[in-house]
């Protein structure tokens, strides 16, 4: 039986071009200003910090900058990163620079799912504030009240099974009863690894060559959410 549905975003419900596009050169332009209007706020000075230490403690916030836009240029998946550049999206979603993408088949899905009593979640490498930003200014509108609950990388990387366990317990269901859905193979071997369900989406927009037969390791392949068929 199906309890709930885990969904990733960039490439899932939302094309990457939107996230490497619009969002990361909108964080990377914005961060020196950020840094200098808010480095010393505590929560702002804590991931500066972080990321200070991890380089052999950085004494320049000039140079903590310059790491976290070579870290945007890298697309790397670094906590610090993702938690600061959710403040600097916090700005541009309120003052309407942007709207997130969604695609347009993923809303009627996640409303149809929602509302046939299916908790839905998101399991995203993006912070959670980053996350609910998204979901709340989407071209949509706000698709929030629909989620019951958020999990970034502090819950563990994405492709590691663990993550998935933890995942499972949090939202109260045996993993074989929750389904992730997501456009990144290597996540949903973590996430059959520890047993939940599996759904590779495989959007051409995003995907030009398809993963098909063992490019899609055994995980059923939908190439939009108006053809996934829920497990029963």
């Amino acid at each position: 039986m199906l309890r709930a549905i885990l969904t990733d975003i960039e490439g899932t419900t939302s094309s990457i071009s939107f996230v490497k596009d619009v969002l990361f050169p909108y964080a990377r332009r914005a961060l020196p200003g950020f840094v200098r209007a808010h480095g010393q706020e505590p929560e702002v000075r804590r991931w500066l910090d972080a990321v200070a230490t991890e380089h052999g403690a950085i004494c320049s916030d000039d140079v903590i900058v310059e790491t976290l836009q070579g870290w945007i240029d890298q697309d790397r998946k670094h906590t610090a990163l993702k938690a600061l550049q959710g403040m600097i999206w916090d700005a541009g979603y309120r003052d309407a620079d942007f709207t997130a993408h969604i695609y347009p088949d993923a809303t009627p899905a996640l409303r149809q799912w929602y509302e046939q009593g299916y908790p839905l979640y998101v399991y995203s490498s993006g912070s959670v504030p980053a996350q609910k930003l998204f979901f709340g200014h989407s071209d949509a509108g706000d698709l929030t009240p629909m989620i019951s609950g958020w999990f970034d990388t502090e819950i563990g990387g994405k492709r590691d099974a663990d993550s998935y366990r933890r995942i499972a317990t949090q939202i109260g269901a045996p993993a074989g009863e929750i389904l992730f859905l997501s456009d990144v193979v290597e996540e949903l071997d973590a996430a059959r690894e520890a047993g939940m369900r599996t759904q590779l989406i495989d959007r051409p927009q995003d995907y030009p060559q398809p993963r098909l037969d063992a490019a899609a390791n055994g995980h059923p392949r939908a190439t939009a959410f108006d053809a996934i068929d829920l497990p029963h």
